[in-house]
């Protein structure tokens, strides 16, 4: 996994959380479910970068 990617992967994911905690705070449930999707997105991409580093070894 490149630098690059985990910073951006990373990145997602927090601002994912902001996201959900701003929706939270609001009581605005579409803009924490966004949150919850960037969250598992940026996840999800933390995890075929995984794999295809796994796959270079």
């Amino acid at each position: 996994m490149g630098i690059d990617d985990k910073i951006n992967n990373a990145s997602e994911d927090a601002a994912g959380k902001l996201k959900e905690g701003a929706g939270r705070a609001t009581d605005n449930e579409q803009l924490e479910a966004e949150g919850r999707n960037d969250q598992a997105g940026a996840k999800l991409k933390q995890a075929g970068e995984k794999i295809k580093d796994a796959f270079k070894s």
